[in-house]
């Protein structure tokens, strides 16, 4: 009998108000059960941002219940995979066997429908990600 182990996945922004919040969610949705996935920020804003929220909401998942964590939050292991969302300068050194940059523009500002293609392109990123360590 194998022995399962788990794999910890962890997504990193500046604010971890949008990008690395929708991240974790596609992991969450996606990742089977011995996937651990976290999201974390640099410089966190406290909060999820109410249009990363209402463009999840759009695909039913409840991104309120989130919040904006620091890196200090995260478990002190080395993760699997630490993937950054384009942060430039501010990208964090974390402990982690990969790790790649996705050079997402951040999309705070943009109207819903372009925030929705961001959206989208995340998913697109993180099904790629789960299939390639999974």
């Amino acid at each position: 009998m194998a022995i399962a182990t788990v794999k910890r996945i962890v997504f990193v922004c500046v604010e971890n108000s949008c990008r690395s919040q929708i991240a974790e969610a596609f992991g969450r949705l996606y990742a089977g059960p011995n996937i651990e996935i976290y999201s974390a920020g640099s410089r966190p804003s406290g909060q999820v941002n109410p249009k990363a929220i209402a463009t999840m909401q759009e695909i039913g998942y409840d991104l309120s219940a989130h919040g904006s964590k620091s890196l200090e939050a995260l478990p002190q292991v080395e993760f699997d995979a630490a993937i950054t969302m384009g942060c430039g300068d501010e990208c964090p050194y974390l402990r982690a066997r990969s790790r790649a940059d996705w050079g997402i523009p951040d999309p705070k500002h943009l109207p819903p429908e372009e925030f929705g293609q961001i959206r989208n392109l995340i998913a697109g990123k993180v099904r790629d990600l789960l299939a390639r360590l999974c």
